[in-house]
């Protein structure tokens, strides 16, 4: 591959010239009563953490809230500034300003009254058979979430094609758990809160009993939850890969018609849906086909509701809050209107808005210094992999035609997506909504069986993430993740490789994590593996399993380190391979000491400073349920303490915390 014969050559290549730089590293977080060898994480971080405050409108705060602040906060420039002029009837820029303008005028939306969403409501009392319900589904895809949601996207074993996807969902609490363990008095009090949330939109709405809306809701959503697949489930592609023609839909529906939701959805020509979870499905389409009509209709009254109370009156978006920022996330007070409308304004244009962004914002030479960062830990990678010694000559074969397959996107895409046919209205925040949902999904409908776009980006320049793509085998990195404390121009080294170079070291380490490793280099789901190799390889995963396990983020609450595998084998991994990049990158030479810290105990610092976070509890309760990434403290120490450097770099020695044994340490990429 081009770009690996070219990153060959630059390996000696640095980001900054040591004469000069500065470490990068933010010493005033640093506690000095706290040793790296106890705990990496509050070393570099325990002084920051001892005085910062969780800003009242947030759940969490720390490195990516505050870089995700700075982003919308130059967005909003960018924004106000396309408002304060008149702009062409019809452009791009005018249908940005008007978005933005619509929906932070509160003023306005509170004038309106119920009007906007009235026309939703009345079409959801006109249902009055299961047909009237497979209809009103199909044309709300996209929308909210439903008992039955599909997704249009590559088909997993043919990547090259577009397929539509079905999958669970219909709840209104964050995940199933919040139903099925109802022992745990943190998820009951979430209930209690999420029903008090469902009465109030009743009531606001006008709704004739207020409070029996949200017993026929919650009680369908306790028999969907019963029935769903849980998130580690979730997390493989081939239980998930399930195939069904118009035949086998009929039969899954168990008298609720798929084939009338397909045709409402625009997807009346698709004779083949890949079901993600067939038992669930089923179970949702016959309660579809067999609870009483009244009842949906309360259910789809109040989801829609939720779904919208941004850009209603006062008391629809107090009640929001109360439910979704306080009682689930623990924020205390909202978050500003104007950020609130940047998001939307991401979401429904948001690469209209990052093609200003990057002209403002990304320097060409940033995108050249990555281009090498990022062929420097691609060669690490490819070092690291030659010399497994668990892994077989057979499968090292096919994993080396995988990393040379890798693609490779920063910054920002090639080609900006076209908003022409997206209508956007002054003073209509909830219908600007509503259109910018049917014209993405619109979008998406008439792509299926058609080839897939290698050029499309799943995120915007403006967003502070990066992912790796199992279906295209590609890794990418948003320019606003581009900056300190991940990436610094003007940095030593060893910090840039500790900090974006292990997040790019973490998403090249996914296309060989327990999920993406069962693609090809082709992006297709397909065994690549012989039995040994693959046996081998699940049973390092085991050990890392059973390490995160242990971790207590909350008082009785422990990680799930089987839901959590991917993500903590892409970070020790990614971890290792750039330690790695840079100890090559040093050519032999010795760095230089800043901040009284070597390179390598830089570069651990670097790492543990990027993973700087603290949060609300009922936040991280959340978290641990549904999201697949550690918290921040165990991604930190978690991924340390396996790493061979780290214990060299400083020292460590039994009955320190961090001490781990060499024979112990888990080692994979």
């Amino acid at each position: 591959m081009k770009l690996l014969s070219t990153a060959a050559a630059a390996l000696t290549l640095c980001l900054a010239s040591a004469a000069g730089a500065h470490s990068g590293i933010d010493t005033s977080g640093i506690d000095a009563e706290v040793r790296a060898q106890d705990d990496l994480f509050r070393a570099v971080n325990g002084g920051w953490l001892k005085r910062t405050e969780i800003p009242a409108d947030k759940s969490r705060w720390g490195t990516f809230i505050q870089l995700r602040d700075q982003s919308d906060r130059e967005v909003r420039e960018i924004v106000q500034r396309l408002a304060a002029q008149a702009q062409a009837p019809g452009s791009v820029a005018e249908k940005v300003a008007l978005y933005y303008q619509a929906y932070t005028d509160t003023a306005a939306i509170d004038a309106g009254g119920l009007a906007p969403v009235q026309p939703l409501l009345q079409a959801i009392e006109a249902l009055q058979k299961p047909a009237d319900l497979a209809r009103w589904m199909g044309r709300q895809q996209g929308q909210l979430q439903l008992p039955i949601n599909i997704s249009i996207e590559p088909d997993p074993k043919k990547p090259d094609v577009y397929a539509a996807i079905a999958g669970q969902g219909g709840l209104g609490v964050p995940d199933r758990d919040y139903y099925l363990k109802d022992q745990e008095p943190r998820y009951v009090k979430a209930v209690a809160a999420y029903r008090t949330y469902l009465e109030t939109l009743g009531r606001l709405a006008g709704l004739p009993d207020p409070v029996q809306a949200a017993e026929h809701t919650i009680a369908l959503e306790k028999q969907m939850a019963a029935t769903m697949w849980d998130k580690v489930s979730l997390r493989d592609p081939n239980k998930t890969y399930n195939p069904h023609d118009r035949q086998a839909l009929r039969k899954l529906g168990g008298g609720f018609d798929w084939t009338l939701m397909l045709q409402a959805a625009q997807l009346q020509r698709t004779q083949r849906v890949i079901v993600g979870q067939p038992s669930a499905l089923a179970a949702s389409s016959r309660l579809l086909a067999q609870a009483p009509i009244a009842q949906w209709r309360d259910y789809l009254k109040l989801h829609t509701l939720s779904s919208v109370a941004d850009t209603l009156p006062q008391g629809f978006r107090d009640a929001l809050f109360a439910y979704k920022g306080t009682a689930l996330q623990g924020a205390k007070e909202e978050r500003p209107r104007w950020q609130q409308g940047i998001e939307q304004v991401n979401a429904a244009l948001g690469e209209a808005v990052g093609q200003l962004y990057v002209a403002e914002h990304f320097p060409p030479e940033a995108k050249q210094r990555m281009l090498t960062l990022v062929g420097n830990l691609l060669g690490s990678f490819g070092d690291s992999l030659e010399g497994l010694s668990w892994m077989g000559p057979q499968t090292k074969q096919q994993a080396r035609a995988k990393l040379a397959s890798y693609t490779v996107k920063i910054g920002y895409p090639e080609r900006w997506r076209d908003y022409g046919a997206l209508q956007v209205k002054a003073g209509d925040a909830l219908g600007n909504g509503e259109r910018a949902g049917r014209f993405e999904w619109a979008r998406n409908a008439r792509r299926v069986g058609q080839a897939v776009d290698k050029k499309e980006w799943g995120m915007t320049p403006q967003t502070v993430n990066a992912y790796y793509n199992p279906l295209a085998n590609e890794i990418v990195f948003p320019a606003a993740i581009l900056r300190p404390p991940f990436f610094d121009l003007k940095a030593d080294d060893a910090v840039n490789y500790g900090a974006i170079g292990a997040v790019i070291g973490h998403e090249i380490s996914h296309g060989f994590d327990d999920e993406g490793s069962q693609f090809d280099a082709k992006g297709a789901l397909r065994n690549w593996w012989t039995p040994a190799d693959r046996k081998a390889f699940d049973a390092l995963g085991d050990r890392l399993v059973a390490q995160y396990g242990e971790y207590e983020p909350v008082p009785g609450k422990k990680l799930n380190g089987r839901l959590t595998l991917g993500e903590n084998i892409a970070d020790l991994s990614g971890l290792q391979i750039a330690f790695k990049a840079y100890r090559k990158s040093l050519g032999g030479k010795d760095a230089p000491v800043l901040d009284g810290l070597s390179g390598e105990q830089r570069f651990f610092y670097g790492w543990s400073q990027a993973w700087r976070s603290k949060a609300r509890e009922s936040y991280t309760l959340q978290m641990l349920t549904v999201d697949p990434h550690s918290p921040a403290e165990f991604r930190a120490n978690g991924a340390a303490v396996n790493h061979d450097g780290f214990h060299e770099a400083f020292g460590t020695r039994a009955g320190d915390k961090m001490f781990k044994p060499s024979e112990q340490r888990i080692r994979i990429w």
